[in-house]
């Protein structure tokens, strides 16, 4: 069943539990995300990026998504990842989002609050949640000293003034994350986040958490992030399968026994993370 994303996270946060934010492009991928939620019983966001929507196309993917949720047993909530621009924002929500995120979070602190808020004005006068970011959340190929990472994360006074200035329901934080695999061994500043809890009470979002070491993600998930995002673990288990089908079988063409294995090798990884975030059995 289709539902907000702020009645998900609420929930996790008072229980104690991440809910896994799922990256989705296509048939094959979303149906590894629903079968892995449906067998482990837990609540799930999924979410579509402008990348993902410029693919597949926005009359399609959420369409595909929004089925599955319909049929499903589970709560599911739609939301757009990433968002960069108000004008895909409204998009979205024209098509049925049950959450949004608008990531302004490479505007200077001031342009970031005032960006936020007019998307928090849209998205709460018909019902949706906003999530939004504060600090930047660097790609893991990036090569960046410790001056620079620390510029790059989050404040934690600064997220207390942005969540009251914005109105925003999730906060997205830069803890040492990054997007794609990592380069060498993460190293999440736990202290910063600590600070961060201890400021803000709306639940907090981990993004980048592909490639984490389980014991980091579940530290974090102690000191109060309620949203996990996990997007290359999934696309690298589709195109790993995907390879090692052809290579073991040259003369395949039925698309249905190469993605076949795909989708379970997915489904593998995402009912795994799942267990890791605490939030089998909570649907």
């Amino acid at each position: 069943m289709l539902v907000s994303s702020k009645e998900l996270l609420l929930a996790a946060q008072k229980g104690g539990y991440a809910v896994g934010a799922f990256n989705t492009n296509n048939l094959e991928i979303t149906h590894a995300i629903f079968r892995a939620a449906k067998a482990q019983r837990a609540p799930i966001l999924v979410q579509i990026s402008a990348g993902a929507i410029r693919y597949a196309g926005i009359d399609f993917l959420p369409q595909i998504v929004r089925t599955h949720a319909r049929l499903a047993d589970v709560p599911v909530a739609l939301h757009l990842d990433h968002g960069p621009s108000f004008e895909m924002v409204m998009l979205c929500l024209r098509y049925g989002f049950t959450s949004v995120m608008r990531d302004a979070s490479k505007l200077p602190f001031d342009e970031n609050v005032a960006e936020i808020r007019k998307v928090v004005e849209a998205a709460h006068a018909v019902g949706v949640p906003v999530e939004a970011e504060l600090g930047r959340i660097v790609g893991a190929e990036e090569h960046v000293v410790v001056s620079e990472r620390e510029k790059a994360m989050t404040d934690p006074d600064e997220a207390a003034e942005f969540v009251k200035a914005t109105g925003c329901d999730f906060l997205a934080v830069s803890i040492g994350n990054a997007h794609g695999f990592y380069k060498g061994e993460p190293n999440l500043d736990f202290d910063r986040l600590q600070a961060i809890r201890d400021k803000v009470d709306i639940p907090l979002v981990l993004h980048g958490a592909s490639g984490l070491p389980d014991d980091q993600i579940r530290t974090a998930v102690s000191l109060g992030i309620c949203k996990i995002n996990i997007d290359t673990e999934i696309r690298y288990a589709f195109t790993q399968s995907v390879r090692k089908t052809l290579a073991e079988q040259p003369e395949q063409i039925d698309p249905r026994k190469i993605l076949g294995p795909a989708i379970d090798a997915m489904q593998a990884v995402v009912e795994r993370k799942i267990a890791l975030f605490g939030s089998q059995g909570k649907a």
